[in-house]
Parts: structure tokens; C-alpha cells; sequence
């Protein structure tokens, strides 16, 4: 199609989409393009402002490397990840899910423990604490056999794959749910930390005079066949920066119950899951910074 305005232009592209021969390929690309296309007649998208998005775009791929993710950390601060999460968790979004985005520190292969067993595997000063956990699907029934991977960063704020000096995968392991759907381990409490800000995700925190910070939470990753593959994040209610997380993933269903007993916390939760696909979602990050 020869273009003769720029109303020509969106109209030149759908059609030549015609032969795209997944028909959902062909819808996510058509719905792309008529909104891509609007936007940009929206807000009158100068030529100066395209040269630094896409500026933006090539500095989200140049800042990503084997133990950062750039493009799940903007997906998070522009509130993409969690809405597709409680999109396709919940019910497809009607009612609460234990459901949460599955951010950008996930590493797989995390070791297999035993239940009760600690994750900490180098010293990580910090108050203790004792998790119990419970899988059950949707009628309250527990779920045994089922894999439950953890993760979480340290007292000070860093995952093992930020920090040198922890161990190889400190704070992290592999449980599975027993006849009763419980599991249960040993680590420290978490605290909020402060997320990335050298690259475009800071940028955009500072145009918009947003912090960057994120509440305290342990991240969990929980499957088993015939069950649909969940992320989670359970949140420490006392942290104030519980209602502003920079990646705008806490919900109401996800803040947990901490327990001060003497020098100790503990925490216990139930994870809900739904019936569907069982799939292990791919490592944003594959490993820890060098020392």
C-alpha cells in the first residue's frame, strides 16, 4: 500500500499482517499496533521524544545481564507485571489470589532441603525466622507433592546473586508440601531494599519523584501437575513502604502475619492453587555477580 497520509499508515500496516499464520500472533500484534499507533497521535509524539524512547528501549537491553533483569524491573515499576498476574490468576481477576509477579531475582536450581531445613548458607547476621507453609487448592483440600521454591533477599536488602559475599544461592531452596500440604524452613527476616536505579527503570523513578524502594517479602514459586504454576510474595505488614512499593506489587491477600516470639519471627501462610497448566516460568537472571 502506497501511503498518501499518516491515517494510511496504521491501516498499511494491519493489513500487511494478514498472513501471520497463528491466529493469536496475528491478534496481540493487531491490538499492538492499533494502540502503539494511537498513543502515538494522543500525546503528538515529537521526533525528538521517539529518538529517547527509543534510546530507552536499547538501554533496557544493554542493562540487562546474567544477574539483572532491566526489562522485568520497568515491567514491575510501570505496573505491568502485577496487573497481568491478577488478570490470569483469581479466577481470571474475580476474586483475591495468593497469585504475585514472580520479579526479577528468580534464579533456577535452587537446592533441594528438607522440610524445617535453614536456607542460610553463609552468615547472614539478622532476627531469625521460622516459616510454615500451606498449599491447598481451591476447596481447602491440601495439596502434598507439591514443589515449593523460596527466595528472598538478606537483612540488608540484597539477594545472594547482587551481594559477592553470600554464598552460592543463600537464602534460597527447594521444598516439597507433605501429606498435610505443609512446608516449613528456617532463614532471617528480610528487609525492604531499595531496587536498581542505574539504568532506565532509575530514570523513570526520578522523573516521576517516585522512591524506589520495596517492602519486605519472601518470594515463593509453587507447582505441581494439574495445578496452575504460581508465583507469590508475602509481605511484613510493619514496613512503611508497604502502600508506595516502587513495583506496585503488594495486595491485600499477600500481607502476612508476622509473629515476634523472644529473638525469633515467625510467619505462617496458605497458598491457594487453582486447577490448570503446571509450567516453570524461564529465570529472569541465570547468576550472582562476581566477587
Amino acid at each position: 500500500m502506497i501511503i498518501d497520509k499518516q491515517e494510511d499508515v496504521t491501516r498499511a500496516v494491519l493489513e500487511e499482517m494478514h498472513r501471520t499464520p497463528d491466529a493469536r500472533t496475528r491478534e496481540i500484534l493487531s491490538a499492538l499496533v492499533k494502540h502503539l499507533h494511537a498513543f502515538v497521535r494522543e500525546v503528538k509524539l515529537t521526533e525528538r521524544e521517539f529518538e529517547e524512547a527509543i534510546g530507552t528501549l536499547n538501554a533496557i537491553g544493554q542493562n540487562t545481564t546474567p544477574s539483572h533483569n532491566e526489562a522485568m524491573l520497568m515491567a514491575g515499576a510501570l505496573g505491568v507485571s502485577n496487573l497481568i498476574c491478577l488478570l490470569n490468576n483469581g479466577l481470571k481477576g474475580t476474586r483475591p489470589t495468593q497469585a504475585n509477579n514472580l520479579g526479577p531475582f528468580y534464579r533456577a536450581g535452587a537446592p533441594r532441603c528438607e522440610n524445617g531445613a535453614s536456607i542460610v548458607r553463609s552468615p547472614t547476621p539478622g532476627p531469625a525466622l521460622y516459616f510454615r507453609g500451606s498449599v491447598r487448592d481451591l476447596d481447602g483440600r491440601a495439596i502434598a507433592g507439591a514443589t515449593a521454591e523460596v527466595w528472598h533477599p538478606s537483612p540488608v536488602g540484597l539477594y545472594e546473586n547482587q551481594d559477592a559475599t553470600q554464598a552460592e544461592m543463600n537464602l534460597r531452596g527447594r521444598f516439597t508440601t507433605d501429606a498435610n500440604g505443609a512446608f516449613s524452613f528456617r532463614s532471617v527476616k528480610p528487609s525492604g531494599y531499595p531496587v536498581p536505579t542505574a539504568g532506565p527503570t532509575g530514570a523513570l523513578l526520578r522523573a516521576q519523584k517516585r522512591h524506589n524502594f520495596r517492602p519486605a517479602h519472601l518470594h515463593f514459586l509453587i507447582h505441581k501437575p494439574g495445578f496452575k504454576t504460581i508465583a507469590s510474595q508475602v509481605y511484613d505488614p510493619s514496613d512503611p513502604h508497604l502502600e508506595t512499593d516502587s513495583q506496585f506489587g503488594v495486595t491485600r491477600a499477600l500481607i502476612g502475619n508476622f509473629q515476634k516470639n523472644g529473638d525469633e519471627y515467625s510467619l505462617e501462610f496458605t497458598f491457594i492453587l487453582e486447577p490448570g497448566e503446571s509450567w516453570l516460568p524461564k529465570a529472569p537472571i541465570t547468576q550472582k555477580v562476581a566477587a
